[in-house]
């Protein structure tokens, strides 16, 4: 009478495992080669993006502490020496800082009251329900896809009706109706993402409709706020077609973007290309500045939808 070996049950069971180990180490080791590749890559992008984006603003910085000569013979060399003397032309004799003041009496008044009526609009569409709520948030929505520059003329003419042509007041409002849209659109999502309950505890407290939305929702509605408003101080920042239209009467009240415009074209018969370079810097200073102080805020505003 025979009986079967121990070893010729053993022997399978112990190719059977040994196999899938093999197959699964070599599977391993592709995919964390691939993963390796992928980050090699995706780093050298980045790093190309970040040269693209960086490097004329640093060659532009480094050419306002040059002489004219110095940039025609030498664009791409590091400055001789620290001299802030193209900055203080720039300033005065090409007006650069009156301009300067002209912006920041446009752009900060508009930015605040952009903030104000979208985020007011914002609310009632994310919160209440009523009957055109939803043609009403896509009014909104077709306004960004409106381009500005066929509405000039019809702007001209009212602006021009209303006597607020060539007036900072005008522009302001024009501003302002520009960047509604993108802002309403905007706080509407965010504001959909906030809790109801702590509106409706409120409401039960006794707390009015306009007293919710100051003192509750909004504070919660902050982060938001920042990304959106740092959106539209750019773009207003940098708003060049709006005011050579409405804003053309005195070179006094030009805006910066005009005046660098102004300035630019004048360097073909002066030649002091430092002092352009000068303006330019001094006119992106202001967007960096209010980019570093509150990014943390911007990136905390963009991700809170999607971690709600």
């Amino acid at each position: 009478m025979t009986t079967a070996e121990p070893t010729d049950v053993a022997t399978p069971s112990k190719a059977g495992p040994g196999r899938p180990a093999a197959v699964a180490g070599r599977s391993g080791k592709s995919a964390g080669g691939e993963g390796r590749t992928l980050n090699v890559f995706s780093h050298a992008f980045l790093v190309l993006w970040a040269v693209m984006a960086a490097g004329p603003l640093l060659w532009a910085f480094m050419s306002a502490f040059k002489t004219s000569g110095q940039i025609l013979d030498s664009p791409w060399s590091l400055p001789d020496g620290i001299s802030f003397d193209a900055f203080a032309r720039a300033w005065t004799k090409a007006n650069i800082g009156q301009f300067t003041v002209n912006s920041l009496v446009v752009v900060v008044p508009s930015v605040l009251g952009t903030m104000l009526l979208g985020s007011m609009a914002a609310y009632v569409l994310a919160r209440f329900d009523f009957p055109g709520n939803r043609f009403v948030y896509y009014l909104f929505v077709g306004g960004m896809t409106f381009p500005v520059i066929m509405a000039i003329v019809p702007l001209f003419f009212v602006l021009k009706n209303l006597a607020l042509l060539n007036t900072p007041h005008g522009l302001i409002l024009v501003y302002i109706a520009y960047s509604l849209p993108f802002t309403t659109f905007f706080m509407t999502a965010f504001f959909r993402t906030l809790p109801g309950s702590i509106a409706e505890a409120a409401m039960i407290d006794g707390a009015s409709h306009s007293r919710v939305f100051f003192q509750v929702m909004l504070p919660m509605a902050k982060p938001g706020l920042i990304s959106i408003g740092i959106f539209n101080f750019l773009g207003q920042w940098n708003q060049y077609i709006l005011p050579m239209a409405l804003n053309t009467e005195s070179p006094d009240r030009y805006l910066l973007t005009q005046g660098l415009a102004t300035l630019a074209v004048s360097q073909g018969y002066k030649g002091d290309w430092s002092g352009l370079f000068a303006g330019l810097t001094i006119a992106t200073l202001p967007v960096l500045v209010v980019y570093t102080v509150f990014q943390r805020q911007v990136q905390a505003g963009l991700t809170a939808g999607a971690l709600k």
